[in-house]
Order: C-alpha cells, then sequence, then structure tokens
C-alpha cells in the first residue's frame, strides 16, 4: 500500500477537513516517511516515545494514533521531543493522527465503538463543538449496575468511577469518550440520565448529582482504545496489511 494512498484513503473517510477540531489536533499525516510502500498498520492512544519504541520494535511503518505528536503545543526539537522525532524518522515509521473525527465517527468511532461493545443502539447526538455533535445518546431499559457491569465487560482494564446520583433504572445513556466529564449541563440539557466519559473535573462528579443524573467515569485512555483498534484493523484487513496493537496506559 502506498503511503499517499493510505492517507488520501483515510483523510476522505474520516473526514479529516470537514470535521473541527483542537488547534493541537493537527488531524491527519502529523509525519512522513522516506518508506514509500507501507506494509504493516500499528495503532496507539497516544504519539509519545514509549508507543513509538514500541511500534518500531514491533515493525510497524504506519502508525495510527488518537492523541498526535503535538498535542502539547509548539516545543523545542531537543531532549525527548527530538528522540522520538529522530527514531520515527530513522526507523521509517510514519504517523498519522485523529482526534474528533475518529471520536464521532459512525462505524469506527471511540463512541461507537463503546455503545457496540455495551450492546447500545445510537439513536441521536448531543454535546455540540464548533457546529458538530461529538456525543451519540442510546435509548436502553437496564438497571444501573448491570449497566456497570456491561461497560467493565467491553473496556478491557477499566475500573470505572461510578456516581449514583440517577435512576437505578436507566432509560438514556449519553456516550462521549475521553475527558467530557465537565460537559454533564450538556448531558443533562439532551435529556440523559446515565452519561459516561472518560474523566472529568471534581466538580462534575457532584454537579451530575444535582441534577439527578448518573455518571460513569471510564478512563480517558480506556475509553478511547477501542477506535484506533477497530480503525487499524479495518486498514489490515481491506489493504493486506500487518496489525499491530500498542498498550501504554496512562492509569487516566
Amino acid at each position: 500500500m502506498k503511503l499517499a494512498d493510505l492517507k488520501a484513503y483515510l483523510d476522505t473517510e474520516l473526514r479529516i477537513n470537514d470535521i473541527p477540531d483542537y488547534p493541537n489536533a493537527l488531524n491527519g499525516l502529523q509525519l512522513e516517511s522516506s518508506k514509500d510502500e507501507i506494509t504493516c498498520v500499528g495503532c496507539a492512544v497516544d504519539a509519545n516515545l514509549m508507543t513509538i519504541i514500541k511500534a518500531v520494535k514491533q515493525g510497524v511503518d504506519f502508525l495510527v494514533v488518537h492523541h498526535g505528536l503535538f498535542w502539547s503545543g509548539a516545543r523545542p526539537l531537543t531532549g525527548v521531543d527530538f528522540a522520538k522525532i529522530e527514531l520515527a524518522i530513522e526507523s521509517k515509521l510514519a504517523i498519522y493522527s485523529a482526534h474528533l473525527p475518529l471520536d464521532v465517527h459512525p462505524v469506527w468511532g471511540n463512541n461507537a465503538m463503546l455503545a457496540k461493545g455495551m450492546g447500545l443502539e445510537p439513536d441521536g447526538t448531543f454535546l455540540d463543538y464548533k457546529g458538530h455533535p461529538i456525543g451519540i445518546t442510546c435509548r436502553a431499559d437496564i438497571m444501573l449496575p448491570d449497566l456497570v457491569a456491561k461497560f467493565e465487560a467491553a473496556v478491557e482494564g477499566s475500573h470505572p468511577n461510578v456516581g449514583t446520583g440517577g435512576p437505578m433504572k436507566v432509560s438514556r445513556v449519553g456516550i462521549c469518550t475521553g475527558a467530557a466529564g465537565s460537559h454533564i449541563e450538556e448531558a443533562h440539557a439532551a435529556g440523559v440520565d446515565t452519561f459516561i466519559t472518560g474523566e472529568g473535573p471534581h466538580w462534575s462528579f457532584l454537579r451530575a448529582e444535582e441534577l439527578g443524573m448518573n455518571a460513569i467515569y471510564g478512563g480517558h485512555y480506556w475509553t478511547e482504545t477501542a477506535g484506533v483498534r477497530a480503525l487499524a484493523e479495518h486498514l489490515s484487513e481491506k489493504f493486506k496489511l500487518g496489525l499491530e496493537y500498542i498498550n501504554h496506559p496512562s492509569g487516566i
């Protein structure tokens, strides 16, 4: 598979140029490679030194990530920032990042994959970001402890923090993976009685209680592993590429 063709395919399928995002996300191909032919795709949540080292050791030449190289802003290419770029370039590792375009994708997106893993069917959207909804809603008819059990089964490694300020019988679930806890008000306005996300500020847990909502905080990292994995599996199958999953949890 040609690197340029793989980039073009992802740009189109993920609508990279259409979906607005955090400026430092810089969605798309973040690091080119002098190797034109791609043979093995890898996936990781974050493009940091540790995942790049693992990707190189596993023979990956095209790494798909959710949080890219420039997440914390512009930095001088010195020290560890130089080391990871140097290693990737010398190892002919191309790096492609997709943040919100992957979160919201109806098939491979983090939200969609989490809903699928829990046996929930999306029926709407909520939480607007610059004119684009980034959360999904699902109808449900399940007791909260059973929903939490389904979440734990779907998200390997997560030990969720559960706020039980809402009804024990859940009827409407809102999902927005990652760090969406501060949007508890928008979830409430959308008629959600149980909000599932990765993490949120301290006050969001208490605000959910005040609003009569349940809140499941499953970990930023753990709620965002499924999207890159599903996307990489799709690329591997469609283009007959090798596949490697790089797991490097942050614990957050």
